[in-house]
């Protein structure tokens, strides 16, 4: 059974950090692509980041600079390290996997979905 468990999340003032993480188990880690998705409330969700096995990683443009995408193949798991954020970035944050949409940041090529972490920051 495939399970993605995001943890991580919180609330931070702007300008703040914070450091999500994913936890794959159920399918060979390698074998998909992970991205970052959030969905702020009265929004669509969106994409943020995206990383290929090869380690290619694609940002959307609002969280360039501030965002890092990064995987351990080894411990099955996806990280996600924002920085300098804003109350913008306020939203659930999943985590979610896809086999052939490698870069794709829309929402509906993505198979596998965590249950989501909430990051609120204040301004």
């Amino acid at each position: 059974q495939v399970q993605l468990v995001e943890s991580g999340g919180g609330s931070v003032q702007s300008g703040g950090s914070l450091r999500l993480s994913c936890a794959v188990s159920g399918y060979t880690y390698s074998t998909y692509c992970m991205g970052w998705f959030r969905q702020a409330p009265g929004k669509e969700r969106e994409g943020v980041a995206t990383i290929d096995s090869d380690g290619s990683t694609v940002y959307t443009e609002s969280v360039k600079g501030r965002f890092t995408i990064s995987q351990d193949n080894t411990k099955n798991t996806l990280q996600l390290q924002m920085t300098s954020l804003l109350p913008d970035d306020t939203a659930m944050y999943y985590c979610a996997a896809t086999r052939y949409w490698c870069g794709s940041v829309d929402p509906g090529r993505y198979n596998y979905w965590g249950q989501g972490t909430q990051v609120t920051v204040s301004s």
